[in-house]
């Protein structure tokens, strides 16, 4: 099998997991990096032995050498560049939130399938153990007819105020909690369980002002969200509450809980500073206690990494060539990461109207 060149677009999250995810997986080499400023292009180029360094995203897509492009910048900067990408005729691997609305993701998946070139989004719950398993036994439908799914996911990223602000900040470009793990929740929401008939969203903002670094640490002010309380109707009726937020102190980590008539699954992890390591899944009868069920082997990960972030990763880039190799873009495709979105734009809906909307699934 040939090797594949990839472009890394976006150097925070793109150099702490898109560069080693890309430069470990046998298939893929990374040729090429992009930043704004040349002179930290090259010094990421240097640090991570990567032959080419770019500030100019034309002179990267036009490198023979690049066969596909990984974008993980602010995710206002996502349309403009897949675009470009995409225009290139190169395949993309895009971070979430995908875009800024579910009209632009559209558009991005129509112009992958004029070009022929593959989009995958980075939605790595898919491709850890645990969740895999937990997959499997809602397949084998372990706890029944469905009366209840209950998710938590409250973490400590943001809780303090002196967290600098940007981008991440602002709502018009992307920033909020919703976007940034509640695009994972919609995703798994529906791979799981199926989707969503109707939705109920109420969105708040506990620290309304941050310091800007570039402005002598002025304060200003915050419009993106850092706590959502989403209730929703599945397809199939089973009621679902969803509550995120990245501002609880001590908060119980991430958790999914499914009550069903013939028993009772727990997924879940307390982990605050790292989002994959630590998961258990726990399930339980109507008769017997719950108990902690073991990953089988033939899930677990060839390799795991101090940062848990980077092995599901190398997972994705797995669906990424295989999709590939294929000519088609395979699960999760632009189709999943669409509909994330659009779950995402009617939760903003329902918060500004106060009311349920309807899915139009």
């Amino acid at each position: 099998m040939n090797q594949i060149g990839v472009a890394i677009i976006g150097t925070g999250f793109g150099e702490k997991i898109h560069i080693p995810g890309f430069q470990h997986h046998p298939r893929t080499e990374v040729v090429a990096v992009y930043h704004r400023n040349r002179e930290k292009a090259q010094q990421i180029a240097l640090s991570h032995q990567i032959p080419h360094a770019f500030n100019n995203l034309d002179e990267l897509l036009s490198l023979p050498a690049v066969d596909a492009v990984s974008i993980s910048t602010p995710p206002f900067l996502h349309f403009e560049m897949a675009k470009q990408v995409l225009n290139a005729g190169k395949h993309l691997l895009l971070e979430k939130p995908l875009t800024l609305n579910a009209n632009e993701t559209k558009e991005l998946a129509d112009l992958a399938i004029k070009k022929g070139v593959i989009i995958t989004p980075d939605f790595e719950f898919r491709f850890i153990p645990a969740w895999q398993l937990l997959s499997e036994y809602l397949q084998n439908n372990y706890v029944g007819k469905k009366r209840l799914i209950k998710i938590d996911w409250l973490v400590t990223s943001r809780a303090n105020p002196d967290r600098p602000w940007n981008w991440y900040s602002r709502q018009e470009q992307g920033g909020g909690v919703l976007g940034a793990v509640g695009s994972h929740a919609f995703d798994y929401i529906n791979w799981l369980f199926g989707p969503v008939q109707r939705l109920c969203g109420h969105l708040s903002c506990a620290i309304p002002l941050r310091p800007d670094p570039l402005a002598n640490n002025q304060l200003k002010p915050v419009n993106a969200d850092d706590s959502c309380l989403i209730m929703l109707e599945l397809a199939d009726g089973t009621p679902c509450q969803l509550t995120i937020s990245s501002v609880t102190y001590q908060g119980r980590g991430h958790w999914v809980e499914i009550y069903g008539e013939d028993g009772t699954l727990v997924l879940g992890s307390d982990n605050l500073k790292d989002y994959v390591h630590g998961f258990k899944l726990y399930a339980a009868t109507k008769e017997s206690a719950l108990k902690e069920i073991e990953i089988p082997k033939r899930l677990a990960f060839s390799q795991v990494f101090t940062d848990g972030r980077l092995a599901p990763f190398i997972r994705v880039i797995d669906r990424f060539v295989e999709s590939i190799d294929s000519g088609k873009s395979l699960t999760p495709s632009l189709k999943e990461g669409f509909y994330s979105q659009l779950l995402m734009d009617l939760t903003h809906q329902s918060h500004l109207t106060k009311s349920w909307v309807t899915v139009n699934n």
